[in-house]
């Protein structure tokens, strides 16, 4: 198989997946929950950047609309616009802090699609750097996550302010 072709494996998110789920969208950042408010880079005016909890790879990005929509359907213009807009500038800010040699962004739609999240809709921005998917996951069943989420959130956060 060659480089271009080869799978994300991420069997770690499988606990994520068999978890009993929250009773509410942690995508709607309650007040009450101060760990989903910690991992916010940045608050635009109809949606928000924020790190994957339960990230496929360092960096793993997640941009929302505040608004609870399931669908890309039911976005305004505005939302749909500042969407794009940001996703554009994260990739420039991971692509700054973090030069990863590619990225898959992309929504999932509904649950057969593959969304952990299927009432709130969210663009994934994934950074990926050639040999990233290596022995430790595929094998070991492990992942190497070589920075905490809190200081990848200071970095992002901090850039995203510098990047024009």
């Amino acid at each position: 198989m060659n480089e271009a072709n080869r799978p994300l494996w991420a069997p770690w998110r499988i606990d994520f997946i068999r978890s009993e789920k929250d009773d509410y969208c942690f995508l709607c950042l309650h007040d009450e929950a101060k760990e989903q408010r910690s991992l916010v880079v940045f608050e635009g005016e109809t949606v928000f950047v924020i790190l994957n909890k339960y990230p496929y790879n360092s960096g793993h990005l997640l941009v929302a609309p505040y608004a609870h929509k399931d669908d890309i359907s039911d976005l305004t213009p505005d939302e749909r616009s500042e969407i794009m807009e940001t996703t554009i500038k994260a990739k420039e800010v991971l692509q700054t802090v973090m030069r990863p040699d590619g990225f898959n962004i992309g929504f999932n739609l509904g649950e057969a699609a593959g969304a952990g999240v299927p009432g709130h809709i969210h663009m994934h921005i994934v950074p990926r750097w050639s040999g990233d998917t290596n022995f430790m996951p595929v094998i070991a069943g492990d992942r190497v996550v070589p920075e905490a989420l809190a200081a990848t959130r200071e970095l992002l956060a901090a850039a995203w302010k510098a990047v024009k």
